[in-house]
């Protein structure tokens, strides 16, 4: 057995010990003089060390002396000694840094606290003094406050189940001299017997706390397994436990505001899809709260049964056995055709509790595709326009990169929009989501949206940082879109 000593029956002598602290006595010109307290009995050989070894010095009085005379178990309060009593702690979070307290939850602990052994502890209390009117004064002051016992606490730990116990005043015995008294010594000794139920416990286990927020299962059809007779245990395929959308959150990209070139205003209508895994029958995603999300760009908003923002994240956080630290904690999202998942470090706008503002890991992104174009290699875009709306012609001098959101020209049609034409004055004839591309003389298709859809195609928009993919003859965003529980989780 390991070494243990925590001090348990010290703490009770030293309780014993303040308790009869601080009392005072009155001399002849009314000074009052405190009464001093020691742990240990006058014995001979003490009262010679008092003394310094002089027949003609005699200890100074008054003082009390504190002593054990007897530790003995209780058979009594005997309990069950294998029962065991379960605490769930949370603390207050504690900023080292600043030295405070911070308004939110700190860590988490489970502490299991074993049966203590019940014992009777028994203290004497000398009192010297060197008259009865030192006396006297000294017991008047003490003895009031037994009607019979007077409650101690030992510690003020929240979970130190044994802190508290009682004084109980057994005896006294006023003096220690015989008769006759004779001329010994001058010294009167009282002594008060007191008895206090103590318990003695065996050390605690303390764990951290752990809670299960979400509980992933799939179900799959039996009969696509094998039994193996040897083993006696039905074989199925393994499959992974991450649940992705079944097919991305769709995006529909559209053009309002028109009034300035180039300067066209992107609306955006996201579809959602369920989620279900491959290789599975059902995908079943049980958390504590079933709550999806939404994000839009840099932020999230909780979403549940169709409704967003039905939980602000404050209430959402502080229902979570984790510890929320704004800039540091990460969320995570898992997307249907991304092997790896998308991260970004987030916090609570502070002007809308209702939405999670997230700072995006750019290495976590999938990459943009290179396209070549006349210009150079480029895998990125400058601008989405709708070309029947808006004209190019102020932003042609930066030879940009344009995504398209409608077609524009027609072999058929022997005169186009000017706007939109050549230097040598041809038409431009392009389809809706292409990318085109000016040269300072002629446009360029450089992704041809009907011909390239063999492989997913990912670019992002300057003006807005925000990443598309072209999938399935359509552009959606890569990352924005619904997230259904069990496709993201916050890492703390």
């Amino acid at each position: 057995m390991q070494h243990f000593y925590d001090g348990q029956i010290r703490r009770y002598i030293t309780q014993m010990v303040r308790l009869m602290s601080n009392f005072s006595y009155k001399d002849g010109k009314g000074n009052l003089t405190v009464i001093p307290v020691m742990y240990g009995d006058l014995t001979r050989q003490v009262a010679n060390i008092i003394r310094e070894n002089s027949e003609n010095k005699i200890p100074s009085a008054p003082r009390m002396a504190v002593y054990i005379t007897g530790l003995a178990m209780d058979t009594n309060r005997l309990a069950d000694s294998s029962y065991i009593n379960k605490v769930n702690i949370r603390e207050q979070a504690y900023d080292s840094d600043g030295k405070e307290y911070l308004n939110k939850e700190g860590k988490n602990y489970t502490v299991e606290r074993m049966m203590p052994t019940p014992y009777t502890l028994t203290v004497n209390v000398d009192i010297w003094s060197t008259n009865t009117d030192q006396k006297l004064q000294i017991l008047e002051q003490i003895l009031m406050l037994f009607n019979p016992s007077l409650e101690i606490q030992t510690t003020d730990n929240y979970i130190d189940w044994t802190s508290l116990s009682v004084v109980n005043l057994e005896n006294l015995t006023f003096s220690s001299r015989s008769v006759p008294v004779g001329v010994d010594s001058e010294i009167d000794v009282a002594t008060m017997t007191f008895n206090t139920p103590i318990y003695i416990s065996p050390p605690v286990k303390v764990k951290r706390l752990g809670v299960i927020t979400q509980v992933i299962q799939s179900i799959f059809n039996e009969s696509a397994g094998t039994i193996e007779l040897d083993l006696s245990r039905p074989i199925t395929s393994a499959f992974d436990d991450t649940p992705v959308p079944k097919s991305a959150s769709v995006t529909t990209l559209g053009v309002s505001n028109t009034g300035t070139p180039g300067g066209g205003t992107v609306t955006e209508t996201i579809t959602s899809k369920e989620i279900t895994k491959s290789g599975a029958d059902l995908s079943i995603s049980t958390a504590h709260d079933n709550y999806g999300i939404l994000v839009m760009g840099g932020t999230a908003k909780l979403l549940k049964k169709g409704i967003v923002g039905a939980e602000t994240w404050t209430g959402y956080i502080k229902s979570l056995p984790f510890n929320f630290d704004a800039g540091v904690t990460n969320i995570h999202l898992r997307r249907d055709g991304v092997s790896n998942e998308i991260v970004g470090t987030v916090t609570i706008n502070p002007m809308d509790e209702y939405e999670l503002t997230i700072n995006w890991d750019n290495d976590t992104l999938p990459p943009d595709t290179i396209m070549h174009g006349p210009n150079g290699d480029r895998n990125k875009i400058d601008y989405i326009i709708n070309p029947l709306k808006t004209s190019p012609t102020d932003i042609k001098s930066g030879n940009p990169r344009i995504l398209l959101l409608e077609s524009i020209g027609d072999t058929s049609n022997v005169d186009g929009a000017d706007d939109w034409k050549n230097s040598d004055n041809t038409d431009l004839v392009a389809s809706a989501n292409d990318i085109i591309e000016w040269d300072g003389s002629k446009w360029h298709i450089v992704f041809d949206a009907s011909t390239d859809d063999s492989t997913v195609v990912y670019t992002s928009n300057l003006n807005t940082a925000k990443q598309y993919k072209f999938v399935n003859d359509a552009w959606i965003l890569s990352y924005d879109g619904e997230y259904p529980v069990g496709t993201w989780y916050l890492n703390y």
